[in-house]
């Protein structure tokens, strides 16, 4: 990278928090008013609850790079990237000309979602407090995962306002490259990318580097993903997941994979798009990256996690057994929970991890730390979610015997995640990442991979 480059990153602001919704608009029709001869911004759509969905056009390069945050809402490290590179490629000609892109940003996508995570956006940033005020929707309901499809007998055709709106965003503006701005919650650094690119895997591992954050190298998020170097994984359609369950035996698979296909299959299909994903979390232990192997074998380090996987879901359906019925079928949270720990996968995993020789050698500290210790921290998002599902309907619900049922329910939900989240601060080492380094990781990743497929595409 040039010295233009490495000034972009060096001025990325020490942000403290992150900007809501409503801060992230306004900071794009300011930019749009003081740069009016380098910015553009438009309205792609709407989403499900009638936010308009802005677009910024900067440039007017060569090629067509889209970048969008938040495509799941509880991940907004990639808006305050955009914020930074927005603003960046507004003030500078020179800039725009180097990098030789016309750039699409969207700054929130799953906008809705995001409103709904603000309740820890502004700190402070323990595993409490996010997954206690944490959102996530149901895959079937994800923005990022429900574009059409039609896979043997899988068929998903129920694509979101905020999905059509992207969708067609892509097909107007046909980019040469994605930016899709996820970010993990727990571990360490890794990749996706549409294609294998060896070339610029190690510049991107000296990016984590730089910034002393450890990679991921604990189990990947799922099994069916193909691993292309140290946590570099391909990115890749559900009709991956959909075939790998299927080589295992498993059953009724659209009764397992419940949504559509992603952007990065969608875009890559239909326009060759390289899609590039840089996945970062807020919070670390040096144990995701430790690659000593330990006395227990990934099998029974798997086995392991399944087996207290059941166990949580049963304490899950415990209290929506009580509850449930006073729910909406359209109450977000409870959506979420279900879908979330609905286990229908495990029986499949389970096959997975007695029979396949991978999971027969001796796991790494990190492969057992991500099986057992960081499955616990994913799960207590859904603890919070669950404590969320009850409170969203006592807002709205004047019944009395009704309300008594459901503060019972959310009694049980808050001490289901007060008991994890204080086991979880027990056993963890773990450090909040500053929002600066994260940024700043992400950024020169994508600034890398951004120039290296200007070359050849």
């Amino acid at each position: 990278m040039n010295k233009l480059l490495w000034n972009l990153l060096d001025t990325i602001p020490d942000y403290q928090e992150f900007l809501t919704l409503e801060e992230l608009d306004e900071s794009s029709r300011r930019l749009a008013r003081d740069y009016p001869e380098a910015v553009e911004l438009f309205k792609i759509g709407a989403t499900c609850q009638g936010r308009p969905l802005l677009c910024l056009k900067i440039g007017q390069g060569s090629k067509n790079a889209l970048f969008f945050g938040c495509p799941h809402p509880n991940e907004p490290i990639g808006t305050m990237l955009l914020e930074h590179l927005s603003q960046a490629l507004a003030e500078s000609a020179e800039l725009r000309r180097d990098l030789d892109y016309t750039f699409y940003i969207v700054k929130a996508w799953d906008a809705d979602g995001l409103v709904r995570n603000e309740g820890w956006l502004k700190g402070p940033y323990t595993i409490d407090q996010y997954s206690r005020y944490f959102f996530r929707p149901a895959g079937r309901v994800q923005v990022d995962w429900t574009f059409p499809i039609d896979h043997k007998d899988l068929h998903f055709h129920d694509t979101l306002p905020e999905t059509k709106a992207l969708m067609d965003l892509i097909d107007q503006i046909q980019p040469a490259f994605n930016y899709a701005l996820h970010n993990a919650g727990f571990g360490g650094v890794y990749w996706y990318v549409s294609e294998d690119v060896p070339e610029v895997y190690e510049s991107l591992r000296e990016a984590a580097e730089r910034q002393e954050i450890p990679l991921h190298l604990g189990e990947p998020e799922s099994a069916s993903l193909q691993v292309l170097a140290p946590a570099v994984l391909l990115a890749e359609g559900i009709e991956v997941e959909y075939d790998f369950l299927e080589k295992l035996g498993a059953q009724d698979i659209p009764s397992i994979i419940t949504c559509g296909t992603s952007s990065d299959s969608y875009s890559r299909k239909k326009y060759g798009t390289f899609t590039f994903l840089t996945e970062l979390p807020y919070f670390y232990d040096a144990r995701i990256a430790d690659p000593t192997p330990v006395e227990t074998t990934r099998s029974e380090a798997i086995l392991e996690k399944l087996d207290w996987t059941e166990e949580s879901n049963a304490k899950v359906a415990a209290v929506l057994s009580r509850t449930q019925s006073l729910m909406a079928e359209t109450n977000p949270y409870l959506m979420a929970v279900e879908d979330f720990t609905k286990g229908l996968e495990i029986e499949s995993a389970r096959k997975m991890a007695k029979e396949d020789p991978d999971y027969q050698r001796p796991a790494t500290v990190a492969e057992y730390f991500d099986s057992t210790t960081i499955n616990k921290f994913y799960r207590l998002l859904a603890y919070g979610m669950l404590i969320r599902a009850h409170e969203y309907e006592l807002e709205k619900n004047p019944d009395a015997e009704a309300v008594k049922l459901l503060t019972a329910g959310m009694r049980e939900a808050e001490l289901l995640h007060r008991e994890l989240s204080e086991e979880l601060e027990r056993e963890l080492d773990y450090q909040a990442i500053p929002i600066r380094k994260l940024v700043n990781i992400q950024l020169e990743c994508g600034l890398k991979m951004l120039r290296h497929i200007h070359k050849i595409k």
